[in-house]
């Protein structure tokens, strides 16, 4: 009786040089091709932070600060002020039905209208803002007799701003682990219980990046406030309705294109950098605090 020996395994045939050196090529091309994207953005974004903050910095003064431009000595206080009310206003509205929707489309992601809440809010991101302006003039201005007014700009902004803290809730839901949900419901908790007391406190750093982010995007918003906000010079009387409001975004365009009162050019300088600090103040917070909880996680 003979032992066959088992058959030799093929021979490995040698790497090919010249597909390597073309995958090494190809890769050394892609990194460097996003190096030099990397760079020219890094470097539009500094020469246009170092505009705004030279030009801003210099036109900033103490009475644009302290008084409106109804003094006539240059303040943009009434811009300021108009500001913070709409975007606040806006955030406040947003907030509670945006989380809503995100914890819904969250944790009951198979249902048919977790998918219809999913479309719709992809849908929403998509418009244009001066369309949902134009929308919010028709609806609120005109229809219902709002005039323009605060609560108009607020309704309009709110809608923005809703499904940017709706996908930030819900993707941050989701990153919460399923153990903790079982545990949950392992000791006789219901829905309600699960999702309040345990899955929303893990996911609320990332919740607040999400509500931080859609104000940043309600503060430089012009457009849809052009239709809904109007523009004042004074300061704000209280009303919610028939009363209109000065902001930031709309004195940077008003007072650009006067070409009447002296240092109007500055004053939109002004009001320009404080947009921009403003913005960059709140990003720089919401990434701060994603960062902490992915520091946390880890």
């Amino acid at each position: 009786m003979t032992i066959q020996s088992p058959p030799a395994a093929p021979a490995v045939r040698p790497a090919n040089g010249l597909l390597q050196l073309r995958r090494n090529v190809g890769e050394w091309a892609g990194w460097a091709w996003a190096g030099f994207a990397f760079l020219v953005l890094a470097l539009v974004m500094v020469l246009i932070l170092g505009w705004v903050f030279q030009a801003g910095l210099a036109a900033l003064k103490p009475a644009a600060l302290s008084q409106p431009s109804s003094a006539g000595n240059g303040g943009l206080l009434n811009a300021i002020e108009g500001t913070a009310i709409t975007s606040l206003g806006a955030l406040l509205l947003a907030t509670p039905f945006g989380m809503a929707a995100g914890v819904y489309v969250s944790e009951f992601k198979t249902t048919v209208w977790a998918s219809i809440i999913r479309f719709l809010s992809d849908i929403l991101v998509g418009v244009p803002s001066i369309v949902m302006g134009y929308v919010g003039y028709i609806i609120m201005v005109v229809t219902l007799g709002w005039k323009q007014s605060v609560m108009a700009a607020c309704v309009t902004l709110a809608v923005i701003a809703l499904p940017y803290v709706c996908r930030t809730t819900e993707l941050s839901l989701r990153q919460v682990s399923m153990s903790l949900r079982e545990a949950g419901f392992a000791i006789g908790g219901g829905d309600a219980t699960v999702i309040l007391r345990l899955v929303l406190p893990s996911a609320l750093p990332g919740v607040l990046t999400g509500i931080l982010l859609a104000l940043s995007i309600s503060v430089g918003e012009t457009a849809p406030l052009i239709y809904t906000a109007g523009y004042s010079n004074y300061m704000w009387d209280g009303k919610l309705f028939g009363s209109p409001v000065g902001y930031l975004t709309g004195a940077i365009w008003t007072l650009y294109n006067d070409q009447t009162t002296p240092g109007a050019i500055q004053l939109a300088y002004a009001a320009a950098f404080l947009v921009t600090i403003l913005v960059l103040a709140i990003n720089v917070i919401a990434r701060m605090i994603l960062r902490g909880n992915q520091i946390q996680r880890a």
